[in-house]
């Protein structure tokens, strides 16, 4: 077959319910697979019951390792793998979590441009930060369409806005259209076979579990002053890569956003536990300095009172910036 007979979709936030109008606009007799990727939970339930729900005429399954991919069927992400296709069967990869996420958006998208290049329809729903915008990038590198739910109709408009910032999308589509038009786009033909970047070969590589080791990731990356929240690793910038990415040597991915959001945790954890710290020791001295007081050395008692204004004020310094961090300045829409 040379139609686009391979359907990948990912979301998050904010994409069931465009999902369920998707799944329920297919056709019985569709002539390509579809494949879901959601961000769920690593012992997540009911996943599986609310998509076949929605599916109307066409069967949803769990996919499993060495499963072969027929059309007509929908197989959605098993917890805690990503989901891998080869030429005709399902794979599960326990490779590292990209993006924090184990299934990733990303995962799946590279390895069904690898293998199925020209014949792959990328689709990208709401959802919050950019996984999925590398792995549509993948798609377009290899020869296949990209279509991302339009942000205006989307709950969660990030990932696909940062999609359509970093990768020239084919269509955007508000969620309740977007059955029909891949029931269209599935019947045409695909275009011409491209070459496969090696770059993304190795990071389905990755994701299968396959060991990167510091050779074969300097091949794609240079190292960056900055630390893998997951690992504690050094982090590299993957090449010539949009949107920016990084890995470390283990095979942790974050795009930039991602890890910042990540950072901007660990920073406000930080900044927390030196407030408490700051706070206890001046606690501690003014203790000291009524000591003293009572003790009859007003001198000493003097010397410990002013270190405890001292560390109060510090304490108020930091917990202004505690307080700011949780009140950013308010976004420019013009921006």
């Amino acid at each position: 077959m040379n139609n686009r007979n391979i359907i990948v979709i990912g979301g998050s936030a904010g994409a069931t319910q465009p999902l369920k109008h998707i799944l329920s606009r297919l056709p019985p007799d569709l002539p390509a697979a579809v494949f879901i990727v959601l961000h769920i939970p690593a012992r997540g339930i009911g996943i599986l019951s609310t998509v076949a729900s929605s599916a109307g005429p066409l069967p949803v399954r769990q996919a499993e390792n060495g499963m072969e991919i027929q059309p007509g069927q929908i197989y959605l992400a098993a917890p805690d793998h990503h989901l891998l296709l080869s030429e005709d069967r399902i794979l599960l990869g326990r490779g590292p979590r990209e993006n924090l996420v184990r299934p990733a958006i990303d995962a799946l998208f590279r390895s069904a441009a690898i293998t199925h290049g020209p014949r792959v329809i990328g689709v990208l729903l709401s959802g919050l930060l950019s996984d999925g915008a590398a792995g549509l990038n993948a798609i377009k590198r290899c020869g296949g369409m990209a279509v991302v739910q339009d942000p205006m109709d989307a709950i969660s408009d990030e990932m696909p806005r940062r999609a359509m910032e970093e990768t020239t999308v084919d269509l955007c589509v508000p969620g309740a259209s977007m059955g029909d038009v891949l029931s269209e786009l599935v019947r045409e033909q695909a275009g011409a076979a491209l070459p496969i970047p090696p770059e993304i070969r190795l990071e389905v590589a990755i994701a299968a579990g396959d060991r990167i080791g510091s050779d074969k990731l300097l091949t794609v990356a240079d190292p960056v002053a900055l630390t893998c929240p997951s690992c504690g690793g050094v982090l590299s910038e993957v090449k010539e890569q949009r949107p920016m990415r990084f890995r470390c040597q283990v095979g942790h991915g974050f795009t930039a956003d991602t890890l910042a959001k990540e950072q901007e945790g660990r920073v406000d954890e930080a900044l927390r536990v030196a407030l408490r710290i700051i706070e206890e020791r001046a606690e501690l001295v003014h203790r000291m300095a009524v000591d003293g007081q009572r003790s009859g050395r007003p001198a000493v008692a003097e010397m410990y009172q002013a270190r405890a204004a001292e560390y109060r004020e510090y304490a108020d310094m930091i917990r202004r910036v505690v307080l700011q961090s949780l009140d950013p300045p308010a976004r420019n829409p013009d921006a």
